[in-house]
């Protein structure tokens, strides 16, 4: 039953306290109506005894401490869902901001989702082809995996989510129809020209038809950006289990919203942790990262890719440890590749994916996949060697084998690692290039590749 009560009894940032409540609950939607009749809406984040503290996602500039009337509805938030949500643009909280009205809502869900049974769960172990060499052979996304992007200010961590985002698809023969794979991409408290970016990027690519975007930008206010990637994995739960689809989840950026979640834990008075987040940044952190994966018996699955910068490119800060703990792997982009113009700017040694080994090779990609993974990554860690070798004594003073690492090492940034904006490379001639550069070391230093595997493909130049 709605209750409304008139009054607040204090303010404080995007936060308004109001005593004497009866029976409300944590999470619970609320309607704040001003003095003039304007409406917003917030939510129940902390109740004791009869005090409960609710978040004002509009703000509360202009609340007044006497007249302004709230009303508890009673129920969680639900966000509005159908399979006309294809194609459409929403701001942070689900409501349609691309000028086509309304879509006809199939069912409401609460936002928060629901626990998925660990028993319940199908281990991932389907390839996802991105069209990056260095993702999908050194460091491959699976179907129903979490890789978050660890990038760093100033990067090209917005190009290439929308290149994942325009490229990514299902590599199998039960799933080639294009209408079972979507995208679900969700940015937070970005720039109105980066939010534009995105969606100019979508609509001249054509893939604009299997996204849905969520927008919440950086004027718009901080607490809706919390509720934004629950809209956004709510979307991809309605798609993958109640319409069979294959959904990749695209957040960016997560360091916004744990600076969000940081300033409303400081408005709220909590005692601050590591940097000043909140203690509970990792369970927070778990709950939407974990909202991820493939249930028994059902056809469709929910892939996440979390996109998040890093604070002074400093990887043991919170954010990035965090999601570490959480995630299975991650893909760092370097700033020294940057520099040199390297794109994507892939830094492949501190990248990893943790499932990758269940969903390569024989029947997923090429049998040839896992061996030249291996081979790839010692060949390149050797050039780092050389590298660093070079540094103290000079390159022209290194052995023959040193000085073939480093030419090595130069081909493979630049043909390997570097792609075009527009470049879309198959699994099988990513696999083929990887075996080109190869060709140019000794068959004796590929000492990771079985005989056989030698046999079949090293092609020395």
């Amino acid at each position: 039953m709605a209750i409304e009560y008139m009054g607040l009894n204090n303010i404080q940032g995007p936060l308004a306290v109001i005593e004497g409540v009866d029976d409300t609950f944590y999470e619970e939607m609320v309607t704040v109506t001003l003095d003039s009749g304007e409406r917003r809406i917030g939510r129940v984040i902390e109740i004791t005894g009869d005090k409960a503290v609710i978040q004002v996602f509009e703000g509360t500039s202009n609340l007044s401490l006497t007249n302004t009337k709230t009303k508890f509805t009673g129920e969680p938030m639900r966000l509005a869902l159908s399979k006309e949500m294809l194609g459409r643009t929403l701001d942070g909280i689900g409501r349609p901001i691309d000028g086509l009205g309304d879509y006809f809502a199939d069912e409401l869900r609460d936002v928060n989702g629901q626990p998925i049974n660990p028993v319940a769960r199908e281990y991932p172990n389907n390839f996802i082809q991105t069209g990056i060499s260095s993702i999908d052979c050194l460091a491959t996304l699976i179907r129903g995996q979490k890789l978050p992007i660890f990038s760093g200010d100033g990067m090209p961590h917005d190009d290439l989510a929308v290149k994942i985002a325009r490229q990514a698809k299902i590599i199998d023969s039960c799933d080639e129809s294009g209408d079972k794979f979507a995208i679900v991409f969700a940015a937070m408290g970005v720039k109105y020209d980066v939010a534009n970016y995105f969606r100019k990027s979508f609509e001249e690519s054509g893939v604009i038809g299997n996204v849905v975007m969520f927008l919440n930008l950086s004027n718009d206010p901080v607490v809706e950006r919390i509720i934004t990637p629950r809209c956004a994995l709510t979307a991809a739960e309605y798609l993958a289990f109640k319409h069979d689809m294959h959904v990749l989840v695209i957040l960016t950026d997560m360091t916004s919203y744990a600076e969000a979640l940081r300033e409303v834990s400081s408005s709220k008075g909590e005692i601050p942790s590591r940097k000043g987040f909140p203690g509970y940044l990792y369970s927070d952190f778990a709950s939407l990262y974990e909202r991820a994966g493939i249930i028994k018996d059902a056809k469709g699955s929910v892939t996440q890719v979390p996109i998040l910068t890093m604070p002074n490119d400093d990887i043991t800060h919170p954010i990035p440890d965090l999601t570490g703990y959480i995630t299975e792997g991650q893909i760092v982009l370097s700033r020294e590749l940057t520099l040199k113009g390297v794109y994507p700017p892939v830094a492949i040694l501190p990248s990893l994916s943790r499932l990758m080994k269940d969903g390569i090779g024989e029947g997923f990609t090429r049998e040839d996949h896992p061996d030249l993974a291996n081979q790839l990554f010692a060949a390149y860690s050797k050039v780092e060697d050389a590298k660093s070798l070079a540094s103290v004594i000079g390159e022209d003073e290194l052995s023959n084998m040193d000085k073939k690492y480093i030419a090595f090492g130069k081909a493979f940034e630049e043909k390997f690692l570097s792609q075009g904006d527009y470049e879309n490379r198959s699994i099988s001639d990513t696999l083929e290039l990887g075996w080109d550069l190869l060709g140019m070391l000794p068959k004796s230093e590929l000492d990771r590749i079985s005989d056989k595997m030698l046999n079949k493909y090293y092609k020395p130049v």
